[in-house]
């Protein structure tokens, strides 16, 4: 299992995710994406990071990895669509379970996941000129996302937006331009990638389940949703989180049945 965070994220901030989905008998990875967690550092005089790069890594990661276990791979928040990519482009999973899907180059989603409308009005057109050395300033995450709705505890979401690997973090502002402009390495009509079941929280206040579902709608093949109740944007909260994992656990299963009947 490869578990993908999103923005504001990082390898050490899903450890607890981890700990949970290796007990239900699957041998986890995480990863820092480029410009997160331990990677937060970049080689000075190289291209500011762009999200084509947390896009490349996967794949490279998932090709390299790749051997006889079948690979299922789990997306919080931005993490989903990345994981999506992931199987799109690679072939190698056998699921992806997200809790988020989301494609910025639909209309209105991008307004619908900043910090305050003036931002979405104002600040994002000016994205488009930050190419070459424009591209390199960082910004801190929470200046355009409304990170304090990570979650609905107060005490988690303090803790994200104090972590300077994560919430209290900043990226380049290239890295925000490309991913606006990015989209779905595959578009989800083309999709022929293994089945995608969505695990929404339920309470999300940062992107509601109907961003989620417009996504989902669109795939080509096999999918499913399953809200998870009591849950905010990262979910941890119960009754949601024992959901989110007996619903991977029913994955992992039918997973592995299908391995034993070689399909």
């Amino acid at each position: 299992m490869l578990l993908v965070h999103g923005a504001g994220g990082n390898a050490a901030a899903m450890w607890p995710y981890a700990a949970h989905l290796s007990r239900l008998g699957a041998r986890v990875t995480v990863v820092d994406l480029p410009g997160c967690g331990r990677t937060i550092r970049v080689r000075r005089g190289r291209r500011s990071v762009s999200y084509g790069d947390w896009q490349q890594l996967l794949v490279d990661l998932v090709g390299r990895e790749h051997d006889e276990r079948p690979l299922v791979l789990v997306g919080a928040s931005m993490g989903g669509a990345l994981a999506v990519d992931t199987a799109a482009v690679t072939g190698l999973a056998k699921r992806v379970i997200a809790t988020c899907l989301l494609d910025p180059t639909r209309p209105g989603i991008a307004a619908a996941i900043v910090r305050a409308p003036w931002i979405a009005r104002l600040g994002l057109p000016l994205l488009q000129f930050a190419r070459g050395p424009a591209a390199n300033p960082r910004i801190p995450v929470r200046v355009l996302t409304p990170m304090s709705a990570i979650s609905n505890d107060p005490g988690l979401s303090h803790a994200v937006l104090t972590d300077p690997c994560g919430g209290g973090g900043a990226m380049p502002v290239g890295w925000y331009r490309s991913f606006l402009e990015a989209g779905p390495a595959i578009p989800p009509e083309q999709y022929q990638g293994p089945p995608v079941v969505l695990l929404h929280p339920a309470e999300d206040r940062w992107t509601m389940p109907e961003l989620s579902l417009d996504y989902l709608g669109r795939l080509h093949g096999k999918t499913r949703v399953v809200m998870l109740p009591g849950c905010g944007h990262f979910p941890l909260e119960e009754p949601g989180f024992q959901v989110l994992l007996d619903e991977v656990s029913d994955e992992l299963e039918q997973v592995l049945d299908d391995q034993r009947r070689g399909s």
